[in-house]
């Protein structure tokens, strides 16, 4: 089935929404979708919904995501994308890594990025209301 991605700007993010079978190839290619998206709309919050995306990545595989993920957002910077605009993901195990590998590698190349497993903490972290918690702060 491949990977299937709806890109949407809501009230000072971008909402990413993918379903499907995992591939590294797809993934990064979604990733510059969202890339373009972000600096097109000029927003410095993206929420990753994966919920419904399915696989097993292998652990070289989340460490080339992680790491073409890094490098892509510095590159973005010459499109005018702020080097701190933050990814929350949510994924589902096996998808999600419980050890954070993939993140980890992005963090330690400087991208700022956090996973999850559920969308309230995802959007607590961006500093976005949810219809669980409108009180939503800087999600720091």
């Amino acid at each position: 089935m491949g990977m299937l991605v709806e890109i949407s700007t809501e009230s000072g993010f971008l909402h990413v929404r993918a379903k499907g079978d995992f591939s590294l190839v797809e993934a990064k290619r979604t990733f510059v979708e969202m890339l373009e998206a972000v600096a097109r709309n000029k927003v410095q919050k993206v929420l990753f919904d994966g919920q419904e995306l399915v696989g097993n990545p292998r652990t070289i595989e989340r460490f080339y995501y992680g790491e073409f993920a890094a490098e892509a957002v510095a590159k973005f910077k010459d499109r005018g994308m702020d080097r701190a605009t933050q990814f929350a993901y949510v994924l589902k195990v096996p998808l999600l890594d419980p050890g954070r590998f993939g993140e980890t590698v992005a963090v330690n190349r400087g991208m700022f990025v956090k996973t999850f497993d559920n969308l309230d903490d995802a959007l607590g972290w961006l500093g976005i209301a949810s219809a669980n918690n409108p009180d939503a702060c800087d999600g720091k």
